[in-house]
């Protein structure tokens, strides 16, 4: 199929060629690489008219049940959901993510969402790439909310802050003396927190909800123009999901008055072409059939002591000038 014909279907929302257009972004072949960048490139002035959510939370917390609730409500308010996940720990666990698709069962079938599990067995820095020309994809075949979820822990989270205009963090309700599987990192990175489960105990909720409010004022404040709330929901009964979304209509409106929306999504765009142009540069450099000779032995110098990493980096740069 001709490009031109390929971003047309897709910008018609036509799902198998959205199927066809995140396979070539998706795939490792030096030919699809360069026919997904120009397939991107003629979708790219229909991109970019999204809310971008990254969803975290840990373990347990009910991230599946939460975004089919939020999910459903939203495409019932005339809104089209795209789901995407970032999941590097599939390479370990063979993907949680098709669970979650099977679990999201109904917003699976709405024909108004679309689901997309991340690559399986991939490195974080090549999953992250594949979702974000994936959300640019979904962008220009008309979907307005773009969810991303962190299916893997730890350095995901980041990732997915730097790609997404909104990052929420999921927590359970029966946090009881400590704050349940709480990090100082994702905290700062969060631009709310959502307690779930509030059915199960409302007075751990009650207490969970003052715990958090109390962390966050010691934490300095991620933007001058937003202030983070700790919402409570039961995602399993529907209750405060409506509350979520007109939060985060708040949100919007606030940043888009401030300027602050549009100059955070700059910044992520040239942070990304840094990421990519660094990510590239590693590649052609390993690649490279000189520093490919002696790398292994300079590598293994290193590890048992013979030469200092410096030295190392330094002879392997000179191979490469070369």
């Amino acid at each position: 199929m001709e490009l031109h014909t390929l971003a047309d279907n897709i910008r018609k929302g036509n799902i198998r060629a959205m199927g066809k257009g995140i396979t070539l972004i998706e795939s490792k072949k030096p030919e699809h690489a360069q026919k997904a960048t120009q397939l991107l490139d003629i979708l790219l002035p229909h991109t970019g008219n999204s809310l971008r959510i990254g969803i975290t939370g840990v373990p347990g917390v009910g991230k599946s049940t939460f975004i089919e609730a939020f999910g459903s409500y939203l495409t019932a308010q005339g809104h089209k959901v795209a789901v995407l996940a970032v999941d590097p720990s599939s390479q370990i666990t063979g993907g949680s993510i098709l669970g979650d698709k099977t679990r999201m069962e109904e917003l699976s079938r709405n024909e108004r969402a679309f689901i997309r599990p991340s690559p399986a067995g991939d490195t974080l820095g090549g999953v992250a790439r594949r979702t974000r020309e994936t959300m640019l994809l979904c962008e220009a075949a008309g979907y307005d909310i773009v969810i991303v979820e962190t299916v893997g822990v730890g350095q995901s989270e980041t990732t997915v802050a730097s790609m997404v205009d909104f990052f929420m963090l999921l927590q359970l309700a029966t946090a009881g003396d400590e704050l349940q599987g709480i990090k100082k990192g994702v905290m700062e990175l969060a631009d709310a927190i959502i307690i779930n489960k509030a059915d199960i105990d409302q007075q751990k909720t009650a207490l969970a909800r003052q715990q958090y409010e109390n962390a966050l004022h010691i934490l300095r404040p991620k933007s001058r123009n937003w202030t983070v709330p700790v919402l409570t929901v039961s995602a399993l009964r529907n209750d405060g999901i409506a509350a979520v979304w007109d939060m985060l209509d708040s949100f919007n409106s606030a940043m888009q008055q401030s300027g602050e929306f549009a100059e955070t999504r700059r910044r992520q765009a040239v942070d990304w072409m840094w990421a990519l142009l660094m990510d590239d540069l590693k590649g052609l450099f390993l690649n490279h059939r000189d520093v490919k000779g002696i790398f292994p032995q300079v590598q293994d110098a290193v590890a048992h002591g013979i030469t200092t990493p410096s030295a190392a980096s330094r002879r392997l740069l000179d191979v490469f000038r070369r």
